[in-house]
C-alpha cells in the first residue's frame, strides 16, 4: 500500500472519529455516477440518494463524471479520501468486465474499493424483430444454426452489457450470431424496429414500450425467474438454453480503506431507501428489482460476475480496447 493511501486512511479514520463527525453533521456526501446525465446510474443514483439523505440528516449531491466506460468517475472515487464522503454508483460492468474490456486501467478493480450494497438489477431481454421467423427461443436457435451468422443483433456498443448479454446466449446456445455495435441503445432499437436489424439483448426500459407495443417480440428472459412486468415470456433455461443468466446492476461502493463503521452506517440508509414505497413504485415499472444486500454478500456478487464475464469475453475473442 502506497504512503499516501496509508495516510488518507488515517485521515478517514480521523475524520470518523465521534469527536469529529459530530461538528460535521451536514457535511455533504457526494455519489458520482460515472454516466450522462439521463441515464438509468443517473436516475438511481439521484433517486436512492434523496432517500439516504432523509435517513442520514445529510444531503447526498450526484455528480456525474462519464468517460472510458465508467472508469473515469469510478477512477476519481478510487482516490478519494475514503472517509464516506465520497461515493461511487457502479455499474457491473466497471467492477466486472472493464478490467477484461479495456487495455490498461487506472485502478484495480480487486482492491480499490469497498462494496456496500448492490442496489438495483436487471434481468437482460431478448427481443426481436416480429419479421424473424422464430416465435421462440427454441425457433431462434435453430435457425441461427441452420444460417450461421445471417442474423444480426445490434448492441449500443463493444464492451456495453448488451454485447456481453449477446456474446453470451451465442456461447451457451452453441451460435453464431453477427454483432452490429452503435453508439448507444437508443440507435440500435430504432433500427431494430425499422427491421435493419433482428434482435438486441438489452436491459429492460430499453424496449418495454415497445414490446408492450408489439413493434417487438420478447422471446426469452436472461434469468432463474420470469420477470414480474412480463410473465408470460421464458426464461432461457426453459427453452432449453441452460445457463443463460445476463443480468445489468447497480450498486454503491466506496474507497477502500473506508472504515467498517462507516460502510455499515451506509449500507443500512441504502437498504432502508430501496424499502421505501416511493422506491419500489417507481423502479418497478421499469423492470428492476432492488436489492439492498449486504456489503459481503455484493462483493461475493461482484466476484462471481468477474469471472464469468472474463470467460465470456475471452471465448468471443472481444479484444480490450
Amino acid at each position: 500500500m502506497s504512503l499516501r493511501r496509508i495516510l488518507l486512511i488515517g485521515l478517514a479514520l480521523f475524520i470518523a472519529s465521534p469527536a469529529v463527525a459530530q461538528n460535521y453533521p451536514d457535511r455533504p456526501i457526494k455519489l458520482i455516477a460515472p454516466f450522462p446525465a439521463g441515464g438509468l446510474a443517473d436516475v438511481l443514483a439521484r433517486a436512492v440518494g434523496d432517500e439516504m439523505s432523509k435517513s442520514l440528516g445529510q444531503p447526498v449531491i450526484v455528480e456525474n463524471r462519464a468517460g472510458a466506460g465508467g472508469n473515469t468517475g469510478a477512477d476519481a472515487v478510487a482516490k478519494a479520501v475514503p472517509d464516506g464522503y465520497t461515493l461511487l454508483m457502479s455499474s457491473a460492468g466497471i467492477l466486472t468486465a472493464n478490467p477484461f474490456l479495456y487495455a490498461s486501467m487506472p485502478f484495480n478493480v480487486e482492491t480499490a474499493f469497498i462494496p456496500i450494497s448492490n442496489v438495483a438489477a436487471m434481468s437482460m431481454i431478448l427481443v426481436v424483430n416480429p419479421k424473424v421467423q422464430a416465435n421462440t427461443l427454441r425457433e431462434l436457435v435453430a435457425l441461427a444454426k441452420a444460417q450461421p451468422n445471417k442474423l444480426n443483433f445490434g448492441s449500443p456498443g463493444i464492451g456495453t452489457t448488451g454485447h456481453l448479454g449477446l456474446a453470451m446466449f451465442m456461447h451457451a446456445a452453441g451460435v453464431q450470431i453477427t454483432h452490429v455495435p452503435y453508439r448507444g441503445a437508443a440507435p440500435a432499437v430504432t433500427d431494430l424496429i425499422a427491421g435493419q436489424i433482428d434482435g438486441v439483448v438489452d436491459n429492460p426500459p430499453t424496449v418495454i414500450a415497445h414490446i408492450q407495443s408489439e413493434k417487438l417480440r420478447p422471446l426469452a428472459v436472461a434469468a432463474k425467474q420470469r420477470m414480474a412486468l412480463f410473465p408470460n415470456v421464458p426464461t432461457a433455461a426453459e427453452q432449453g438454453v441452460a445457463g443463460y443468466e445476463a443480468s445489468s446492476w447497480f450498486g454503491i461502493a466506496a474507497p477502500a480503506g473506508t472504515p467498517p463503521a462507516i460502510v455499515d452506517r451506509l449500507h443500512k440508509a441504502i437498504a432502508a431507501a430501496v424499502r421505501t414505497t416511493a422506491m419500489q413504485e417507481r423502479f418497478s415499472k421499469s423492470g428492476a428489482q432492488l436489492v439492498g444486500d449486504s456489503p459481503t454478500e455484493f462483493a461475493a456478487q461482484i466476484r462471481a460476475e468477474r469471472a464469468k464475464w472474463g470467460e465470456i469475453i475471452k471465448a468471443a475473442n472481444i479484444k480490450p480496447q
